[in-house]
């Protein structure tokens, strides 16, 4: 058996500038802790694998193509491969999302 502690894990650089932590990494599944400080952003990008995010802690705003969401702990937001998406938090406390992508994506993620 493997634990992980997520807020233990290295913080990942990304094009995004915030903190993501890589906690899961298989060819089957990636999967990755965000934690959006107030007024932080992903920046707008496209994957080229379905997504999904659960959000675990605060609320934030959740973009997908025209589709605009706010979104609160324990909600799961499905994202299709090849649409425009973002998530950013807009409120004065932290946003947390647990992301999963499926299988892992072996072409690379596109900034928009």
């Amino acid at each position: 058996m493997n634990i992980i502690d997520a807020e233990k894990v290295e913080i990942t650089p990304t094009p995004h500038k915030v903190a993501t932590r890589k906690l899961f990494d298989t060819e089957h599944a990636q999967v990755v802790h965000i934690t959006l400080q107030p007024g932080e952003a992903l920046k707008k990008h496209i994957t080229p694998v379905d997504v999904f995010f659960y959000v675990l802690e605060g609320e934030g705003v959740v973009e997908i193509g025209n589709e605009k969401k706010t979104a609160g702990p324990n909600t799961l937001i499905e994202s299709p491969k090849s649409i425009p998406h973002t998530l950013y938090n807009e409120s004065d406390s932290i946003f947390k999302v647990l992301v999963v992508k499926t299988p892992r994506p072996i072409g690379s993620t596109r900034m928009l």
